[in-house]
C-alpha cells in the first residue's frame, strides 16, 4: 500500500525503484537529488522511496533517519511567484471572502458529518470558487492576484476542520440532555482552532519545506495547481456552482416538498430481518465519487456485514430471548412499544439501534486506537522535531530571510497558546459546566498536552494520506480515554465530569483537525510562493470568523432533527458518548463492544483499512450504498478514459468539482430546512405526494437518482475527453 501511495505521488522515483528490483542499481534518469540516498554497493544513488517497500507507514521515523541528510530550503525550490516579487495578498477583501466561503462550506461539511460520520477536504473547491468570485469582483477592486486567491482559500478552508471537531463531539452533549449555549460552542471552536494553527507554526519549516519531497500533502498540492492553472487563464468553477444548485434543489424537493422518498429499501427473502437500502441523495453520491471505489467498497462491506449477516443472525439465534434491561430501557426511550419484550419482535432498525450500534461503536473505537497506535513512532519523532523546532525558532528573526520563509513570530505563538490555556483554566463556563478551579486547571493542562501531541501527528499524517483520511476521531477517542481515566481516579464520574471531559475532547479534536488543514494550506502557499506569516494570520482569522456560523448550523440542525436520530445519526459524537459512559459509569455492553473490536482486528489482518470498515459497520447501510455507487461511477470513468490518479487534483476531472457542489448544495439546503423547522416548530412538508403503493414512490426515487448519476458521469467524461 505504501509503495502504491508513493508511486502515485512521484512516478519518476517509483520507476527508479522498479529498476532496482530488476537488478539495476542505477537510479532512474530524473533530476531529483533531494529524493535519493547513498547506495552502499556502488557510488550511485538509489531513490529513497525504494525503502518504502520495506518500511511500513508506522515506521516512517526510520526513514527520516535514513534521509536525514536531506535538508531542503526555499533556496532549493523555486515557487510559482518568486520570493523577491511583491504583490497584493493579505487584505480585507480576501479575508472577508474567505470567512464567508468558509461559513458556507463549513456548514455543509457539518451537515455531511452529522449524516455519515465523515467530512471531506474543501481545499480544491474553495480554490476554484475563490478564483471565480474574485474574477467577478474585478470591476470593483481590480484584477486579483494568485496570492490573493490563495489567502482567500486559506481563510475559508479553516471552517471544514472546525466542522469536523464540532460534529465529532458537541452533539454528545445534546444527547446527554445538556444543551450548551451557542456562545460556549463558539468559544470552544475558537480555542481549538487557534491552538491548532499556533502549534503547527514551529513545524512548518520541517514538514513543509525540508520534507517537501517526502510529504506530498495531496490536497495542498492540488489546490496550488488549481490556483496556478487559473492564473494562467483556466477556469473550472462552473461545475462547482452547478453542483451546488442541483444539490440544493434536489434536497428541497425531497425534504421540503416531499415529491418522492429519499430512500429505497429492499427486504431480502430467506434471511430474517435482512434488508438493504439506498439513500438517494446527491451529497452521498458526490462523496463516493470523490473518495473512489475502494473506500466506498470497504464502507459498504462493513454495512453489509451488519445488515445482511449480524442482524439476521441475532434475529434467528436469539429471537426468543428477552431483551436485556438496559437495552430495553434505551429502545423504549427511542419510541419502542412497551408490549415488545423479545428480540424477535424487534424490526431491523430496532435491532440496529439496540445491538449493532454498540458493536459498531466497538469496531470504530478499536479501529481508531489501532490507527493511532500505528502512528506512535511517527508521533514520537514528530514530538522531538516539534520541540527542537520550537527551541531553535525562538532565536530566529525575519531580518535577512526571504519573504517566503517568514513565519509568525514565535513570541506570538507562545503568548497565544498561553492565553488560550489560561482562558480555559480560569474562566468558568467554557470548559464543562459548573466546574471547579482544580477541574478547569487539570483540563487546561490536558488540552495543552493532548493538543500538541496530536497537532504534530495530524500535520504529518495528512501529508501522506490527505485531510479526508485523517484519523481525527481516533485521536479524540484516545483523548477521552486518557481524560476519562484521570477523572475516574479523581472521582469525577457524574454528568459534570462527562461534560468536562467531552469539551476537552472538543478542543483537542478541533486543534488536531485544523492543524492538518493548515498544513495543506501552507503546502499550497509554498508551491505558489505565498508568505507563510500572512497565511497563518488568515487561518486564525478564518477559524475565529467562521466558528460562529458553523456552530450556528450545528445548533439549528440539532434543534430541528435531534442528534442520534435517523435524520442526523451523528455517529462519531454518539461513539464519544458511548466511550465516556463506558469509562465513567461502567454500564457499557462490553460483550458487544468486544465483538466489534474483533471485527476490526480481523479486517486489519486482511490488510483492509479498519476505520472505514468500522464506520460502515456502525452506520445504517443505506447511507453507505450511495457512497459505493459514487465510487463505482468514478471507477467507470477512470477505466474508460485511463485517467491518472492525480487528474482530480489537477482539475481535469470535473466530476470531483461537481460532486463537491452536490455536497455543498445539499448541506446548505439542509441547514435552511432546519432553520425553517425550528421557526415553524414542526417538520416542513409543504407539498407531500402520497403514492398509492410504496414501491411506486421508491421507483420514482430510484429513477431520479439514476438520472443524477448519469449527469455526474457525463460531466466527468466530458472533462476527461478534453485532456
Amino acid at each position: 500500500m505504501t509503495r502504491h501511495l508513493f508511486a502515485a505521488a512521484c512516478p519518476a522515483l517509483y520507476t527508479g525503484y522498479q529498476r532496482t528490483r530488476r537488478g539495476c542499481m542505477k537510479a532512474a534518469p530524473y533530476p531529483c537529488p533531494a529524493d535519493s540516498v547513498p547506495c552502499a554497493r556502488q557510488q550511485e544513488t538509489v531513490p529513497a522511496h525504494f525503502f518504502l517497500s520495506l518500511i511500513p507507514v508506522s515506521d516512517l521515523f526510520i526513514l527520516e533517519k535514513m534521509i536525514r541528510n536531506q535538508r531542503y530550503s526555499m533556496s532549493d525550490f523555486k515557487p510559482f511567484i518568486p520570493a523577491d516579487v511583491t504583490m497584493r495578498d493579505f487584505n480585507p477583501k480576501t479575508v472577508i471572502l474567505g470567512v464567508l466561503l468558509g461559513a458556507v462550506f463549513g456548514s455543509a461539511n457539518a451537515y455531511l458529518g452529522l449524516r455519515v460520520g465523515l467530512t471531506i477536504s474543501t481545499a480544491i473547491p474553495l480554490a476554484v470558487v475563490s478564483v471565480a468570485i474574485l474574477r467577478m469582483m474585478t470591476p470593483l477592486f481590480g484584477k486579483s492576484t494568485i496570492l490573493e486567491c490563495n489567502i482567500s482559500q486559506t481563510a475559508g478552508s479553516a471552517s471544514s476542520s472546525l466542522a469536523s471537531g464540532i460534529i465529532f463531539t458537541i452533539p454528545a452533549l445534546f444527547i446527554w440532555g445538556f444543551e450548551p449555549s451557542l456562545f460556549q460552542m463558539t468559544l470552544l471552536a475558537m480555542c481549538g482552532g487557534i491552538l491548532g494553527v499556533l502549534f503547527m507554526i514551529p513545524l512548518r519549516n520541517f514538514l513543509i519545506v525540508r520534507e517537501h519531497r517526502t510529504l506530498p500533502y495531496p490536497e495542498g498540492t492540488a489546490a496550488a495547481e488549481v490556483l496556478i492553472a487559473s492564473s494562467e487563464g483556466g477556469s473550472t468553477a462552473g461545475n462547482v456552482f452547478r453542483g451546488l444548485g442541483i444539490g440544493a434543489v434536489y434536497k428541497g424537493l425531497i425534504s421540503l416538498l416531499y415529491l418522492w422518498p429519499s430512500r429505497v429499501n429492499i427486504r431480502l427473502p430467506v434471511l430474517p430481518k435482512a434488508e438493504v437500502g439506498v439513500s438517494t441523495t446527491p451529497a452521498l453520491l458526490g462523496v463516493g465519487y470523490i473518495l473512489g471505489r475502494r473506500i466506498g467498497a470497504i464502507m459498504v462491506g462493513g454495512g453489509l456485514i451488519s445488515w445482511v449477516v449480524i442482524i439476521p443472525f441475532i434475529a434467528w439465534k436469539f429471537g426468543n430471548s428477552e431483551i436485556a434491561a438496559t437495552t430495553l430501557e434505551y429502545l423504549r426511550s427511542r419510541g419502542l412499544d412497551h408490549s415488545v419484550t423479545l428480540i424477535g419482535q424487534l424490526d431491523a432498525r430496532e435491532i440496529w439501534e439496540g445491538y449493532i450500534r454498540i458493536i459498531g461503536a466497538g469496531a470504530v473505537a478499536c479501529a481508531g486506537l489501532i490507527t493511532v497506535a500505528r502512528s506512535i513512532p511517527t508521533m514520537v519523532s514528530s514530538l522531538k522535531i516539534g520541540i527542537r523546532e520550537l527551541k531553535t525558532s525562538a532565536g530566529m528573526l525575519d531580518a535577512g530571510r526571504l519573504r517566503t520563509e517568514q513565519d509568525l513570530s514565535i513570541k506570538y505563538v507562545i503568548m497565544g497558546v498561553s492565553a488560550v490555556v489560561l482562558l480555559l483554566a480560569f474562566i468558568p463556563g467554557i470548559i464543562g459546566s459548573q466546574t471547579t478551579l482544580l477541574m478547569r486547571f487539570i483540563s487546561g493542562v490536558a488540552i495543552a498536552a493532548f493538543a500538541f501531541c496530536f497537532v504534530t501527528v495530524s500535520s504529518r499524517i495528512v501529508g501522506l494520506i490527505g485531510v479526508s483520511s485523517n484519523p481525527t476521531s481516533g485521536m479524540a477517542i484516545v483523548t477521552l480515554l486518557g481524560t476519562g481515566l484521570v477523572f475516574k481516579l479523581l472521582g469525577w464520574t457524574d454528568l459534570t465530569g462527562k461534560i468536562t471531559a467531552l469539551t476537552i475532547g472538543t478542543v483537542v479534536c478541533i486543534a488536531a483537525s485544523i492543524a492538518g488543514d493548515i498544513s495543506q494550506d501552507l503546502k499550497a502557499g509554498f508551491l505558489v510562493g505565498a508568505t507563510p506569516r500572512k497565511q497563518q494570520i488568515s487561518e486564525v482569522i478564518g477559524a475565529v470568523g467562521s466558528a460562529f456560523f458553523v456552530c450556528l448550523s450545528v445548533y439549528y440542525l440539532g434543534k430541528a432533527y435531534g442528534f442520534g436520530t435517523e435524520e442526523l445519526p451523528a455517529p462519531q459524537a454518539t461513539l464519544m458518548k458511548t466511550v465516556l459512559d463506558g469509562v465513567l459509569d461502567g454500564n457499557l455492553r462490553w460483550d458487544l463492544v468486544g465483538v466489534g473490536a474483533v471485527l476490526a482486528v480481523i479486517v486489519m489482518l486482511f490488510k483492509i483499512p479498519p476505520l472505514p470498515f468500522a464506520v460502515g459497520v456502525y452506520l445504517p447501510l443505506y447511507t453507505m450504498t450511495p457512497v459505493f455507487i459514487g465510487g463505482l461511477l468514478r471507477h467507470y470513468v477512470d477505466r474508460k478514459y485511463g485517467a491518472k490518479k492525480d487528474d482530480a487534483g489537477r482539475g481535469k476531472d470535473q466530476g470531483v468539482l461537481l460532486g463537491s457542489g452536490f455536497i455543498a448544495g445539499e448541506g446548505l439546503m439542509g441547514v435552511v430546512i432546519a432553520v425553517i423547522a425550528v421557526v415553524i416548530s414542526r417538520s416542513p412538508k409543504f407539498l407531500e405526494i402520497r403514492y398509492p403503493a410504496e414501491w411506486l414512490g421508491q421507483a420514482v426515487s430510484a429513477l431520479v437518482f439514476c438520472g443524477l448519476g448519469w449527469f455526474l458521469v457525463s460531466v466527468a467524461s466530458s472533462s476527461r475527453k478534453k485532456k
